[in-house]
This record gives C-alpha cells, structure tokens and sequence, in this order.
C-alpha cells in the first residue's frame, strides 16, 4: 500500500500507476487544494496520462440525429420537455444524413463518430435507420462509431452490436444522491441497467457526467468512483454550460482551476480509461482548454447538440502547440 501526504501529488500518481484506488479523502485533496497547486497536480496527473496513451490526442465528432421532441425533465437540457430554449425540432435524420456526417467526422480528423439522439429511447423505426446507417458507415469508411439514443434494451443492444457500434454512451450525469434534483422521469439505476445491457451485448460502455449541477465535491469522487466499478472505456466530463430557458440556466458554479482539478482526479482515480473533454469545455476552461490535455487524453470537435463548439482547425493546432498528436485511425 504506497502511502500518500497531503499534497503529494507524485505520490498519488504512483498509487494510481500500481493500480491502486485512491480513496474519498485523496480525492477530495485534488478538488480542495489551493488553486496555485493546479500546475503540480496537473503534472502528476500528465504522468499517468502519457504512461497508458502517451502524447496521442483522439478526436470525437457528434451528430444530433434526433432534436428535441423528449419527454424526459432534464434540467440540464435545452431539449427535454421542460425547456423553453429555441431550439430545433426534428424527427430521426434519414440514413444518407447519417452517412454523410460520418464523412465529415473523417475531414475533420476524427477518429470516433457518436450518432446521438434524443428521447428516452429509440423506437423500432428509429433503431432501423441507425442500424441501416451504421452497416453503410462500417463498409465504407474507417470509422468507429458511438451511439447514444437513451434507454436500451437487451434486444436493442445486440441489434446495434450486430450492426457494428463498436460504443455506447449513457452518462450517468452526476450522483445518485443528487440525481432526483436533475431528472426525475427516470432513475440513476435505469441509467446503470441501460450501462449494464451495454456490457452484455459487447458493446464498449461510454459513461461519465456533467460538473456543475450542485453536486458536492465528495459527490464528484463518488462519481468517478461510480464509473471505475462500471468499468466504462470511456469517460466524457462535460462542465454545465447553462443554456437560457433550461432549469438550470442560472447556475456557473464552475471555474478553469476547478475544471482542470476535475480532469486530473478521474484520471487519478480512473487511470487506464479514455478521459475526454466535453461539453461546456469552451465556455468553463476558457483560455486554459490547452492544459486540460495534460490529464485527458480525448475531445469532442465541431458542435454539440444545440451548442457551437470551436472551430476544428483550433482543436487541430491547440494539440499541435502541446506538442501532442492526433490519434489517427487505423485503416
């Protein structure tokens, strides 16, 4: 058992590298240090990020196939049923939209194509298209695919499976004891059991969460700690960015300092998995996005769901300025 101080960050690092879990208490010392041990913590956290994926940077490119019409109450969401945001509504985007999309993900260097739609699941029709678009994907293109469409079922699971999804994503948002204050059509265990479907199939389960919902700094830990006994492969940190006429749209509890201590603790407490930077990293990080790569490994390019992102070609030379590399596909 290595033995970790206060503010021994190298020493966490270590723990983490022998595969140790860190404990609540060594989390919350990540979260709670003083903000002029950002660099340290950072440097520690870089230590483990570059032992399992060294300088390699991979680039995620999201489609919103299907656009509000959700009957679910996230109050995080400009598209579920409680939000007044200006958004668009549309039904299922048809399979060439798809395809296309997947070609633009290649033009932009990225590696992994994330076909998302809203809803608390998909119907028989919307499963259909996605599995038309996915096999059309998979023969043309080197291209992995993540889906995200809500809850599944075991059926459905192996249907995207069998169709070549190589990922699914279900984020469990934020704890479970503040779940019921962001959601409340359905459960933080539907969202476990839809992960746990996930893993059954053979799919690789994508899980993570959204930082800045009144969650408490223990809660955090208890969240990465949530993903690790998951297992997931990958892991999205998204920071609130509260979109006018959604519940939460008063709410920036967040900060650059913050974010980047966030980053550097669930590659702490989960070392081996991807870590990416995801939504909301614009708008929380600022101008210290750069730094947050010294513990994530992963970024989404191009827009969000309803929100802009940068433009493609910054992410592009923001990883060349680090010195890193885009992980490129494999042919």
């Amino acid at each position: 058992m290595i033995e970790v101080r206060t503010n021994d960050w190298q020493a966490l690092a270590d723990k983490a590298l022998a595969g140790e879990r860190l404990t609540v208490e060594e989390g919350l010392s990540v979260l709670e240090a003083d903000d002029d041990e950002v660099l340290a913590i950072l440097q520690a956290a870089f230590r483990i990020r570059k032992h399992y994926y060294g300088k390699k940077v991979k680039l995620n490119l999201i489609i919103n196939a299907k656009s509000g019409l959700c009957p679910e109450d996230c109050g995080y969401c400009s598209q579920s049923i409680v939000s007044t945001a200006p958004v668009q509504k549309y039904p299922l985007l048809e399979k060439d939209v798809l395809v296309d999309g997947a070609r633009k993900a290649m033009d932009m260097k990225a590696g992994t194509y994330c076909i998302v739609a809203s809803g608390r699941g998909p119907t028989p029709k919307e499963l259909d298209q996605v599995v038309a678009a996915v096999k059309e994907i998979k023969s043309t293109m080197p291209m992995k695919i993540c889906a995200c469409l809500g809850v599944l079922s075991q059926d459905q699971a192996n249907q995207l499976k069998e169709a070549g999804v190589e990922r699914y994503n279900h984020n469990l948002n934020t704890s479970a004891n503040n779940f019921a204050n962001i959601t409340t059509t359905h459960t933080y265990d539907d969202r476990v059991d839809t992960l746990e479907k996930v893993k059954a199939s053979g799919m690789s389960p994508c899980s993570g969460c959204i930082i800045g919902m009144g969650e408490s700094n223990r809660e955090i830990v208890e969240i990465a700690h949530s993903l690790r006994e998951l297992d997931a492969d990958s892991i999205p940190i998204n920071f609130l960015n509260a979109i006018p006429g959604t519940p939460l749209e008063n709410r920036w509890e967040n900060n650059p300092r913050k974010c980047l201590k966030v980053l550097a603790l669930f590659r702490f407490i989960c070392p081996t998995k991807e870590i990416r930077i995801s939504g909301g990293r614009e708008v929380n990080l600022r101008s210290l996005q750069p730094l947050g790569l010294y513990a994530a490994n992963s970024v989404f390019v191009g827009d969000y769901l309803t929100t802009e992102g940068q433009e493609a070609t910054d992410d592009h030379k923001m990883i060349e300025d680090l010195g890193f590399e885009i992980e490129l596909r494999a042919l």
